[in-house]
């Protein structure tokens, strides 16, 4: 093994360590499709995989609902309470803030390798989820802005 694996080696050490599956999986498995000599696939899992991801997530997150655990009378009543107003507005918000965070990632390559070491500490360390870069690119890009106004 040459030293260019190694930080995928070291993730899924941490991973391991921090008893996190998904990022333990997600490491080992692009450590495999490396060594294995299935590089070609990289581009298309850059590509399109944080698509295919969120749709998988999404699958999961309306499931209640394909079920049927969840009716629409109990939809409609998110509209009356408090939570269910505060979470209506927070979700609209973090996905916008999760869009550019995309926005910035792609425009700034340089923030994506922090924003990942920071997600893989937050996951392996604090049991978060590793969603966060692109919410964390949307916060570092909302900062950025508003630093940048300041300066003219």
């Amino acid at each position: 093994m040459n030293w260019e694996n190694m930080p995928l080696l070291i993730i899924l050490v941490l991973a391991v360590i921090g008893d996190n599956q998904s990022v333990a999986l997600a490491a080992l498995v692009l450590l495999l499709i490396k060594l294995l000599g299935l590089t070609a696939w990289f581009p298309s899992i850059e590509t399109h995989g944080l698509n295919i991801g969120i749709t998988i997530m999404t699958m999961a997150v309306l499931t209640p609902l394909a079920q049927g655990r969840i009716s629409l009378g109990e939809m409609m009543s998110a509209f009356k309470t408090q939570s269910g107003l505060i979470a209506i507005v927070i979700g609209i918000f973090v996905s916008w803030v999760a869009t550019q965070g995309m926005h910035f990632l792609k425009a700034s390559p340089e923030a994506t390798t922090a924003l990942i070491v920071g997600t893989i500490g937050g996951v392996c360390f604090l049991h978060g989820l590793a969603v966060g870069p692109l919410i964390a690119g949307g916060f570092v890009a909302m900062i950025i802005n508003a630093l940048n106004s300041f300066k003219q």
